[in-house]
């Protein structure tokens, strides 16, 4: 086993995860990076200053930001910098790449001094994968990815048929290569581009793996993953079943519907799914969310110099009666710990399964003239009872693992829902 494993895995249990939003223009909260592409900026939702669902305190001028902007301008040691490429031009040996990716790694060097992760520099070539196939269609391996602290690309979920689930990659596997592109101190964005691909093509993964002596290499077959956002059946013991796969711009509509089909059979109660789920608008957040709650508070956002935004929903929506439970797991973030944390605080749901992921700040994308993109994280959430989401995740009411030799077909966490429901709350089979 080579050290550089032997680190990685020892340090496992020492390592939070951390997740890294990806998002598109509007206001996106962001959702963990999935290597299936990312929501497009060509879609932004609906403005939420249309919807009354928010409260507005302490707004911060845009004046201010200008100020602070200057400011740093004003303090940014320029003359070192120049003295520093001088010294390159003059002494080094070797040969030196142009102007423009010395000035990329300026940056990427500045914004690890923010010892903020989710503040990003995305170069065009990059910017412009994350940003396609609008389609609901996307090309990749079907695993959700996480940055942890210690800066290695760990699987934090795999959706079930999809191509890196069947060539066996496992949750909290951690990608160190494709092919011979080391991913080790590479971004986030920078490290999914090369794990992307055409479907039909090869990603030979060297992974490191807990319990395992040496890395691991596992090939995966890419493929063109279509996404159901909303999948709904009716269960055994009269009970309904629900689950929303991310929280695009049709998400509500979708579920909406889709709750009026499942409440048309009278079920007794009903299991809201949100394992796997990366987030997506914050609009969506907040209307999937009032389908279930009465009227009360659903989240608040502040930022960093006092400004504080409430969210709200509203009475008379088709779910706010029915008895359910929330499914989540450390697949579940962003939108998803908007809404379970909105429906745990307030007494509507429990909360069943694993504790979330816990990526609780905001987000916000600036296109650079090149076609680069720098994303700046302005501000955090919080439930309404004021839990931090970021870095904390939510724990579940109950929890219940899943383990990774469970049968194909069964599913421990569902199991317990059911039971729950049935036992818990006093519904008759």
């Amino acid at each position: 086993m080579t050290q550089r494993v032997f680190l990685i895995v020892g340090a496992l249990a020492l390592v939070g995860i951390l997740v890294l939003t990806a998002f598109g223009g509007g206001l996106f909260i962001g959702r963990v990076t999935a290597l299936r592409g990312i929501q497009p900026a060509a879609c932004p939702p609906p403005s939420l200053s249309q919807e009354p669902t928010a409260e507005k305190t302490q707004a911060i001028p845009e004046e201010q930001y200008g100020m602070q902007e200057m400011q740093l301008s004003e303090d940014f040691d320029y003359k070192t910098l120049e003295s520093v490429l001088n010294l390159l031009d003059e002494q080094f040996y070797g040969e030196i790449p142009d102007g423009k990716t010395l000035a990329y790694g300026a940056i990427r060097g500045m914004l690890l001094t923010l010892d903020d992760p989710y503040t990003s520099f995305i170069d065009p070539e990059i910017t412009a994968v994350l940003n396609e196939d609008a389609s609901g269609s996307f090309e990749g391996i079907g695993a959700m990815v996480t940055m942890r602290a210690d800066g290695y690309l760990e699987v934090a979920s795999l959706m079930p048929g999809q191509p890196a689930e069947a060539a066996g990659v496992l949750p909290g596997d951690i990608i160190l290569a494709v092919g011979d592109q080391s991913l080790v101190g590479l971004g986030l964005y920078e490290a999914i581009s090369y794990i992307r691909g055409p479907a039909g093509t090869e990603a030979v993964l060297e992974i490191a793996r807990s319990g395992e002596p040496e890395s691991l290499i596992i090939t995966v077959v890419r493929a063109s993953i279509e996404i159901q956002v909303v999948e709904s059946k009716m269960l055994e013991d009269g009970i309904a079943y629900v689950a929303l796969a991310e929280f695009d711009a049709s998400a509500t509509e979708k579920l909406q519907e889709a709750l009026k089909e499942l409440l048309a059979q009278k079920p007794k109660a009903l299991v809201f799914d949100l394992r796997g789920n990366p987030g997506g608008w914050l609009d969506q957040a907040i209307k999937v969310s009032d389908l279930f709650l009465d009227k009360g508070l659903v989240a608040i956002e502040r930022d960093s110099s006092g400004g504080e935004q409430k969210f709200y929903s509203y009475d008379g929506d088709l779910g706010e009666d029915i008895p359910m439970v929330i499914l989540v797991d450390r697949g579940s973030a962003s939108a998803s710990e908007i809404v379970a944390g909105a429906m745990q605080d307030r007494g509507r749901a429990i909360l069943i399964g694993q504790k979330t992921l816990g990526k609780g700040s905001v987000q916000r994308p600036n296109d650079l003239e090149d076609g680069s993109q720098l994303r700046i994280t302005i501000a955090r959430w919080f439930t309404p009872n004021d839990q931090s989401i970021h870095g904390e995740g939510l724990t579940p009411d109950v929890e219940q693992d899943f383990p990774t030799d469970t049968p194909t077909g069964e599913d421990p966490q569902l199991d317990r829902a059911i039971e729950y429901l049935l036992n818990a709350q006093g519904i008759t089979p």
